[in-house]
């Protein structure tokens, strides 16, 4: 089986990165930049639509 990653970019202070989609919490929950401190709901740090898709299929959204 692959492990799967998403594209994280930071909107403050434009940090890109990628993680397991497992490790982010729900779309709105909020998140931390982990440069800038930056907190949003998660769903403002994926960079794509199909990043967005890919959470919301291990959050079940």
């Amino acid at each position: 089986m692959n492990e799967s990653f998403v594209q994280l970019l930071c909107p403050e202070c434009s940090k890109n990165w990628t993680t397991n989609p497992t490790k982010l919490g729900p779309l709105d929950s909020p998140f931390d930049c982990p440069d800038c401190d930056e907190r949003r709901a998660t769903r403002e740090f994926l960079r794509t639509h199909r990043d967005l898709e890919m959470v919301k299929q291990f959050d079940g959204s």
